[in-house]
């Protein structure tokens, strides 16, 4: 008979080919233990973030083009796959831990709102007016999911390190060398947290704490720096061919060039390093290519028309859930699809605002949209 006890202290050991900078299952640290299986620590949590409901729900949420007439065009599940690839591919080269980057990849952004990062902005602004002044970003999002609504406002134990990592991943701020801020604990966590909550400035300075969560952050853009120009150039947006010609021989046209330009580049100047770093030709160009990207696709993507309407939909249906709450309709949406299913501590430890925040934030596009012919 097979004694599953062995095969998993079997593949414990081979984790000494580790590199000495890589984060070992052994150092998992979570809020509190559970019985061992045959998965390692970060492999579990990669189980239990794919069987969240928050997951299954990437699959109809944008990424950056809303409603596009084209079915190819990424939505936030194949952004994070990608993502997932990237960081995997990087970590097995640098002989770091692959099932600590696919976790944080495939969990980083279960907090995106629908309508991108435009419904974020709106969501943000409605928190700061009527929550206590606190904002709403998507990655602190990711985190209050996990440890606060999934599982019917319970925690899924996630390890620290998969949920800094989470918190950490923001890909919009690109670094030349992503160094980890080791030794964090809870604590850290939930102070960093909350300081972000209260001053948005803060997330610019959030670090990850192990060199797989730096893999993630920069994989994140390696994710989607490539992918949107496709996605642009296949809806029309623009033609990439008109790339400037540095971008063009330093990464390449092409999603597959840009991604292994930027891959192959990282390992090579990360191995056998204590941070994540691109040759400057690589970095440089990759700081063209997002300038580029932001010019010619990001700050295209949504019309103004657009934009009035996707705001006047979330402001509309937050204005029916508050309501509903204030008068105690619990025949409402939110009764019956969300607060109904959530635990008493949920209940009564969050205001009338937060709750319409998170059950609005955890939407898809189209759900949002039945949500808002039921009741407008």
């Amino acid at each position: 008979m097979v004694d599953i006890d062995k095969i998993r202290k079997s593949m414990l050991k081979s984790e000494k080919n580790l590199a000495k900078y890589a984060c070992k299952s052994s150092m998992a640290i979570r809020k509190y233990e559970q019985d061992n299986d045959i998965r390692l620590e970060f492999a579990r949590d990669v189980d239990r973030i794919i069987h969240s409901t928050c997951y299954t729900r990437y699959m109809s949420k944008t990424q950056v083009f809303v409603e596009p007439i084209n079915d190819h065009i990424s939505t936030r599940m194949t952004h994070v796959q990608y993502v997932s690839k990237a960081a995997r591919t990087i970590a097995r080269a640098l002989r770091l831990n692959e099932d600590l980057c696919e976790a944080i990849a495939l969990g980083h952004d279960v907090g995106h709102t629908p309508y991108g990062h435009f419904g974020e902005q709106v969501l943000n602004k409605i928190s700061k007016r009527d929550n206590d002044g606190k904002c709403f970003a998507h990655n602190l999002n990711s985190v209050r999911v996990f440890t606060v609504l999934e599982k019917k406002g319970q925690s899924t134990n996630l390890s620290l390190q998969v949920l800094d990592g989470i918190m950490c991943h923001n890909g919009e701020m690109l670094q030349d060398k992503y160094m980890p801020n080791k030794n964090k604990t809870f604590e850290d966590l939930e102070n960093e947290y909350n300081e972000c909550l209260n001053d948005e400035s803060m997330i610019k300075r959030l670090v990850p704490m192990t060199l797989e969560g730096c893999v993630v952050r920069i994989s994140d853009i390696i994710g989607y720096i490539g992918k949107d120009i496709d996605d642009a150039n296949r809806l029309g947006v623009f033609n990439k061919e008109t790339l400037p010609e540095n971008i063009k021989k330093y990464l390449g046209t092409e999603n597959t060039q840009i991604m292994n330009s930027i891959i192959i580049d990282i390992i090579k100047n990360s191995y056998n390093k204590e941070y994540i770093t691109m040759s400057k030709e690589v970095y440089d160009s990759v700081v063209e290519l997002k300038k580029f990207n932001y010019e010619n696709i990001y700050n295209k993507a949504i019309t103004q028309e657009d934009q009035n309407r996707y705001a006047d939909t979330i402001e509309k249906v937050y204005d029916v859930y508050m309501n509903a709450m204030k008068e105690k309709d619990y025949e409402n949406d939110i009764y019956t699809n969300f607060l109904d299913q959530m635990s008493d501590e949920y209940i009564n430890n969050n205001s009338d605002s937060q709750k319409a925040i998170d059950y609005i934030a955890g939407m898809t596009d189209n759900y949002l949209q039945r949500q808002y012919e039921k009741y407008k």
